[in-house]
């Protein structure tokens, strides 16, 4: 993605300063909106859809930073954050609410350009360990479903587990659905049928 295709929001109460990341954002070829009002943030955030964020608190107290961070947990956007003080706690916070770039008393209009890009190449490499765990664990729910399924069939069937997996497959085929889907539909039905049958995934 090209800097001109990214668009930016700048957050900062004070104008002066908003004024100092806009600059350097629009001369890096960036398209910038600056919303100077803290209130109704998350509807604001909602309304522009940008790409980016760059939130600038000159000298946050603790409960504003709570509330920052409550609204970037729930964001899915690279944000960097620029502060002029903070402590420890503050830090470990911002980085467990998803803050990609959090930035003590370094508010330059040189420096907004390389920290957005680190922010935004943060939040990609976080992203995509995020989607690769969630794929893994969806992965071995697949499997487990698909192995409750099996053995249903080896027990109603006398199936072995090779034959079982097979008719799963050849239905999934003739259905044009995952072997997760069937496997799972077999598992829901079976457990309405019969509710008080040993679940067949549970080895005792």
């Amino acid at each position: 993605m090209q800097p001109g295709a990214l668009n930016v929001l700048v957050i900062d109460e004070n104008r002066i300063r908003a004024a100092i990341i806009e600059e350097g954002l629009r001369d890096a070829g960036y398209a910038v909106t600056v919303v100077e009002e803290m209130q109704g943030l998350a509807r604001r955030i909602a309304e522009l859809n940008p790409d980016v964020i760059v939130i600038d608190l000159e000298n946050p107290n603790r409960d504003m930073l709570e509330s920052i961070f409550q609204l970037t947990r729930a964001i899915q956007r690279p944000i960097a954050m620029f502060v002029d003080k903070s402590d420890e706690a503050s830090i470990e916070a911002a980085v467990e609410a998803g803050v990609s770039a959090y930035i003590v008393d370094g508010l330059k209009q040189e420096r907004v350009r390389p920290i957005l890009k680190m922010a935004i190449s943060r939040f990609n490499a976080f992203s995509r360990l995020a989607r690769e765990l969630e794929e893994t664990r969806s992965e071995l729910e697949n499997r487990k479903v698909i192995d409750r399924a099996k053995g249903l069939l080896m027990r109603s069937r006398g199936l072995s587990e090779e034959a079982a997996y097979a008719l799963l497959r050849r239905t999934a085929m003739n259905q044009n659905r995952k072997i997760a889907e069937i496997a799972q539909s077999l598992v829901t039905a079976a457990s309405l049928l019969d509710p008080g049958a040993p679940d067949p995934g549970v080895k005792t």
